[in-house]
């Protein structure tokens, strides 16, 4: 990309809605219920133009060993969704508030597990070695953007989920599978700097 940050700005200013875990199921709708606000961190390192993304530990209860992007809920303490995504990629992937520079945020996607989430689109300069949190993250890689940036790299997929057959967007990179919702979060931005 011959300019990564006027490309991502570009992107981030051209007009989108708010996706959800239940757009590629029709039939199937959206509890209404009340989301928990969450902020989740697409690190775009500037130097490798590439981002960064988590392998979720297999001992977790919710979603253990997929593909995720440093982040979690909004607490107490949060300023904002941005400060949760910020505290989170610290404490996930040891990644300092001091390396960010946060350019933007996507419309939020809403999880089937109750989540509202903000995707906070930054770029992180200088180098960087990830520190996994063990209890979280089993491990730290890096995808190219130019990868996840091509809408040609995703596709839709399925499995049986509580009795259903549910679809979703996954863009595989070698033994990555990246699917469900960060796909789906990598794919909006990926139509955007198309």
């Amino acid at each position: 990309m011959p300019d990564l940050c006027t490309s991502l700005l570009n992107a981030l200013s051209r007009p989108g809605s708010a996706s959800s875990d239940f757009d590629l199921n029709k039939g199937i709708t959206a509890p209404h219920r009340t989301l928990t606000p969450a902020g989740v961190l697409i690190g775009i390192r500037v130097e490798t133009e590439t981002v960064i993304l988590t392998k979720r530990s297999a001992r977790l209860k919710h979603h253990p060993g997929q593909i995720a992007f440093p982040g979690g809920k909004q607490d107490p303490t949060d300023q904002s969704v941005t400060d949760a995504a910020l505290r989170e990629a610290h404490e996930e992937i040891g990644l300092p508030r001091s390396m960010v520079t946060v350019l933007g945020s996507l419309p939020s996607h809403q999880t089937v597990t109750g989540f509202a989430v903000t995707p906070v689109v930054a770029t992180v300069h200088g180098p960087f070695d990830p520190v996994p949190e063990a209890g979280e993250v089993s491990e730290v890689f890096e995808v190219p953007l130019a990868h996840l940036a091509d809408p040609a790299n995703y596709r839709v997929e399925g499995r049986r989920w509580q009795g259903r057959r549910r679809h979703y967007y996954a863009a595989p990179y070698g033994p990555y599978y990246i699917w469900g919702a960060t796909a789906c979060i990598l794919r909006g931005l990926a139509e955007r700097l198309s």
